[in-house]
């Protein structure tokens, strides 16, 4: 079997990208040269705020020490940045909601009514250009369904329910079914869908297996693991209909970071959006012992029922990043390639206050970009403090540059 740039198995129906073994050739590696490795991002958003009095880092490294709300990434917390006081100008007096969102990703000033137009998302951006060397340009997931209709500011809520946009009038569609997500990721389709794509390729896993060393075996035999046990949990959903989703939050969102983790350790994608909790979301979290539902919980941003929801939210984060830096890429690991970044649409949702916005990323996109600390922009002046700036510098330690986004013609400093 000819082993191609990315490593494919094929069944009946089924395409199973593998991951990086060290005996195969991968990620355009030639014979006797270093692989290097791609570099993925992801977007993980939660509309309407966090808990402001626990959100802070202090220190860096080993040393930095996290706020209640952050604690969930103290495993991974050498591999991020906390980054405060960065603001989306054009979203800034426009509106509450829907305008704060629309263009979070875009910088790009947002038309009322009930023809949507802003501008296309960063991660849209980085597909266009890197799409090509995948499968799979890139992954738009939701764990909540969209809204539609207009806001009482006179905003489309379809700006509430999408951060990721395609073109200045369309979103990218979203995924929130995550057996459709499973399906996508793995081209699983037609009549033979209901079947295991372990099952369907298991002959062809069998005869790499026997080409390549003993570390690769046990880290191909652990990706198939990883797989069969995404494959199982979906499978209630499957029996209940296409349009099926979990019952229970929590496993819905490690389902669809399962399959992002899956995607980027495969190179199956290298772009990735995932929406935990939409702008003026309904979720409910009786699980946190949480009555409210989470757009009216918002309201109240300061009690600890709120930051139990966006702890919540912020483990959803440090649960892709140890699973990333788990899966071991050349020297490193998928983290350590990748650049995971955390945002929400405004600080209080209480004041619906977006003057300045949470930011974390996790990752190092190859050692492109220093990890470990606590960044300060709050008091830098609003040209320098711009969010499209961290995108600029993002895009360029991607070797995608672009002399300007958004409201941005400058990188964020220090980045």
């Amino acid at each position: 079997m000819s082993i191609s740039r990315r490593a494919v198995l094929r069944g009946a129906g089924v395409a199973m990208a593998l991951p990086w073994l060290e005996s195969l050739p991968a990620f355009g590696a030639s014979s006797g040269v270093p692989n290097t490795f791609p570099r993925r991002f992801a977007v993980l958003f939660m509309g309407n705020g966090i808990n402001g009095n626990h959100w802070w880092a202090k220190g860096s490294g080993a040393g930095m020490h996290l706020s209640r709300s952050l604690v969930p990434l103290e495993p991974v917390k050498t591999k991020i940045n906390v980054i405060n006081g960065l603001v989306n100008t054009p979203a800034v007096g426009r509106g509450i909601h829907p305008a704060q969102t629309g263009n979070l990703l875009s910088g790009v000033p947002l038309q009322k009514g009930s023809i949507v137009r802003g501008g296309i998302s960063v991660d849209q951006v980085l597909a266009k250009r890197l799409g090509r060397e995948t499968g799979c340009p890139s992954l738009a997931l939701s764990c909540e369904a969209p809204l539609t209709g207009s806001h009482e500011t006179s905003f489309s809520t379809t700006y509430s329910s999408h951060v990721s946009w395609q073109r200045a009038e369309s979103p990218a569609p979203i995924v929130v079914q995550p057996s459709r997500a499973f399906d996508r990721l793995f081209e699983n389709g037609g009549a033979a869908r209901t079947r295991s794509v372990l099952d369907r390729v298991k002959d062809r896993a069998a005869l790499v297996a026997r080409r390549i060393s003993a570390t690769d075996r046990a880290r191909l035999d652990a990706y198939l693991t990883n797989v069969r046990d995404v494959e199982k949990r979906i499978e209630p959903m499957r029996t209940a209909g296409d349009r099926a989703l979990p019952a229970d939050l929590r496993e819905h969102a490690r389902l669809m970071c399962d399959i992002i983790a899956l995607a980027f350790q495969t190179d199956a994608t290298r772009v990735a959006s995932l929406i935990l909790a939409r702008d003026l979301s309904s979720l409910s979290y009786r699980f946190l012992g949480v009555s409210d539902d989470h757009h009216t919980a918002s309201h109240d941003d300061l009690s600890d029922a709120y930051e139990r929801i966006v702890r919540f939210h912020v483990r959803q984060l440090a649960y892709l990043a140890e699973q990333l830096d788990a899966m071991p890429e050349g020297d490193g690991t998928v983290l350590d390639n990748s650049c995971l970044l955390w945002l929400s649409n405004m600080w209080s949702g209480w004041k619906h206050d977006n003057m300045k916005l949470p930011v974390v990323t996790a990752g190092g996109l190859g050692g492109a970009l220093e990890t470990g600390r606590a960044l300060e922009y709050l008091y830098a002046g609003d040209e320098n403090r711009k969010l499209c700036s961290l995108y600029l510098s993002i895009m360029d330690k991607m070797d995608v540059p672009l002399d300007r986004f958004g409201d941005a013609d400058t990188r964020l400093a220090d980045f």
